[in-house]
């Protein structure tokens, strides 16, 4: 086997700094680890978040109100702290150390949140029932607890997607075919540790303790460190290239000094390094594009361009690839803004979902209610059902008549999962139609419940976990795939953000909705007695969003050019 052959071709490396060699690193022997660690970090963190809301309010003594808003604000940051993650994996640590150490941070986080649960003297006190009254320095305890948890898991959410792609060599056709199964493999190992989070986990907090139901989520998140260092002889790590926020501005200033400067027709004439090599560490050179001109002028050379030592001042020229990595992100936007819209739909398994399966029946037999919140086991249970039939039949069923390696592109998946999530939405406010005729055929405008089982809500989160497998999976796909090969942790962190704005744009479209339609005295679609009013309304405009949404992602995305990378990585 020549040379060429035997090492990767992407500029990856073995945990010993030395050239990745195909046969000993990297593939599925790598992935294993990797989709252990993720499924056991999962299980730790939505064992601790899913009924974390309980806690505050049985054992910090907090209100609805505010114990909603303090795991609110808690899970915004845990999708903020990914952007600090991924700069300093795309920028110094790279991707294997930086989660090597915010793991250590995450661990800490669960342990300390474990000790305040079941240590006399840190734990609440005071207690009478279910009911405790903590002292300021035991509500200090569990904070600290807790955010040290979203800034450990702010080094992981980035990476570890990344991560394992890296382990399949983008030059290599072979390889490059089983990255795509990778992403969906990456999810479902998510929803397991989820499914097991929402079910056992919960079960063992309410019925046995906190102490034992966040002491096994910080064993699993021990565990998955156990498993994420097992693998680190045969993981291939990519070289972080240096400040990308850095490169971005540079290319933004050498082009605003040129605004009066001419690009050339010949864009060949344009400046790149004359090396097969990108100067970027861990990147290809990428190719020319035309779109977003103006910023070519930071590629034009000028006598003013270099100093004495004969030195490129790099914020005044910048290569070819400096300026495509910048219009790269730009031309990410968009596609990243039409997820946000999919993410608020998303969102409503965990607000309109509940409160709408609060007003039905929830008995299971005679003497087992299941909490309408629990519903949501159902979307976890389509990701898990969906996503090796995605892997298995859709794409090798669709290949053959797109021709595309995957079955369809990362775009036309997404796109795909935007339609059905259209239908879920028509699905819960169809649901709701048919509630609220029952309530007013028999007049049960005071009932709590109706006789109407709860599991009539199955196919709505079916539907939203269906959508889940094309949309999420596609964004975490494309966003690695698109981004400049130096950037991708802070592209995936980008994308993680569209939950947290998608979270955002669901309060406000209620907040404006229940202005607007209480008017005048009136009830409103949402009043605190959904007998009285029209959630219906409100699905069905989430549904004229997505599809709103739709046309205008079909428009980006027949616009989009997939980034073409050249030559190979330093």
């Amino acid at each position: 086997m020549e040379e060429k052959d035997v090492y990767t071709q992407d500029g990856t490396v073995d945990i010993n700094k030395n050239p990745a060699n195909k046969e000993k690193t990297g593939n599925w022997k790598a992935c294993r680890f990797i989709l252990g660690n993720e499924c056991c970090e999962r299980l730790a963190y939505y064992g601790m978040g899913t009924n974390l809301v309980n806690y505050l309010e049985k054992r910090m003594n907090q209100g609805n109100a505010t114990a909603a808003n303090n795991v609110t604000n808690w899970s915004g940051t845990c999708y903020i702290t990914p952007l600090i993650g991924a700069f300093l994996a795309d920028a110094y640590l790279g991707r294997y150390w930086t989660i090597a150490i915010f793991v250590f941070i995450y661990v800490s986080g669960m342990t300390l949140l474990t000790l305040s649960a079941s240590v006399p003297g840190i734990r609440p006190s005071n207690c009478t029932g279910d009911t405790c009254h903590p002292t300021s320095g035991q509500v200090a305890v569990c904070f600290v607890a807790l955010y040290l948890i979203a800034l450990g898991t702010g080094g992981i959410k980035p990476c570890v997607s990344s991560f394992g792609a890296d382990q399949f060599d983008e030059n290599d056709e072979a390889e490059k075919k089983k990255k795509s199964s990778f992403f969906n493999w990456f999810y479902f190992s998510i929803n397991v540790g989820a499914l097991i989070a929402a079910t056992v986990l919960v079960w063992i907090q309410m019925n046995v303790g906190w102490g034992w139901g966040f002491g096994i989520p910080a064993v699993a998140m021990a565990i998955a460190v156990i498993f994420f260092f097992a693998g680190s002889r045969y993981y291939r790590l990519q070289r972080p290239g240096g400040s990308p926020l850095t490169r971005i501005f540079q290319v933004i200033v050498a082009a605003f000094r040129k605004m009066s400067v001419k690009v050339p027709e010949d864009k060949s004439l344009l400046y790149e390094t004359a090396d097969e090599e990108s100067n970027i560490k861990g990147s290809r050179k990428l190719a020319h594009t035309d779109k977003l001109k103006f910023f070519d002028k930071a590629a034009v050379e000028t006598q003013s361009d270099s100093i004495k030592d004969g030195q490129i001042n790099l914020w005044r020229l910048c290569t070819v690839t400096q300026v495509e990595e910048l219009k790269s992100i730009i031309r990410l936007l968009p596609v990243w803004a039409s997820g946000i819209v999919f993410a608020t739909v998303y969102s409503q398994m965990n607000t309109m979902f509940v409160l709408q399966g609060n007003t039905m029946d929830q008995h299971m037999g005679k003497h087992f209610e299941i909490p309408s919140a629990s519903l949501s086991l159902f979307d976890t249970v389509s990701v898990l059902f969906w996503t090796p039939v995605y892997d298995q039949v859709i794409v090798p069923f669709a290949r053959k008549y797109t021709g595309h390696e995957r079955g369809f592109t990362q775009l036309q998946r997404m796109g795909i999962g935007l339609v059905i999530s259209i239908f879920a939405m028509i699905t819960a406010g169809v649901l709701e139609v048919i509630r609220l005729d029952y309530v007013r055929t028999h007049h049960a405008f005071d009932e709590k419940q109706i006789p109407m089982s709860i599991f009539w809500q199955v196919p709505q989160y079916f539907l939203v976990g269906c959508a889940e497998v094309f949309t999420f999976i596609g964004q975490l796909e494309f966003f690695y795939d698109q981004a400049p090969d130096a950037m991708r942790s802070l592209c995936s962190a980008l994308s993680l953000t569209t939950v947290a704005l998608g979270n955002y744009l669901s309060t406000v479209l209620v907040t404006v909705v229940t202005k607007i339609t209480r008017k005048n005295g009136k009830q409103g679609w949402i009043p605190d007695n959904l007998n009285n009013g029209h959630l219906d309304y409100f699905f069905y405009l989430l549904a004229v969003l997505s599809f709103l949404n739709f046309l205008v992602y079909l428009w980006i995305a027949k616009r989009y050019k997939y980034k073409k990378a050249v030559g190979r990585a330093l």
